[in-house]
């Protein structure tokens, strides 16, 4: 792995966790076929990763907790419609 790529990608996502994931989920959209979005020296799929979340061509997003939590309390409420249905109607 390259130092330098993995330095200008801290810099773009600083938590190493996110970092992780959302790099290692390139490196594997790349072995599988993915053509890369920049140039790189290196072949190893983590380096041209996080080469390109370094120059900002790769990010994240985190879903809408609201639609999130709505959409919860949808499945919930359903469960508990099933739930007090009658069972009768066999």
């Amino acid at each position: 792995m390259n130092n330098a790529y993995l330095d200008m990608a801290k810099k773009v996502i600083p938590d190493p966790q996110i970092l992780s994931v959302v790099s290692a989920k390139r490196a594997r959209q790349l072995a599988l076929g993915a053509r890369p979005m920049v140039k790189c020296d290196s072949e190893n799929h983590l380096d041209v990763a996080l080469l390109e979340i370094g120059q900002g061509l790769i990010g994240y997003e985190f879903g809408n907790p609201e639609a999130e939590a709505a959409a919860v309390e949808a499945v919930a409420e359903e469960e508990t419609v099933e739930e007090e249905a009658p069972a009768d109607a066999e």
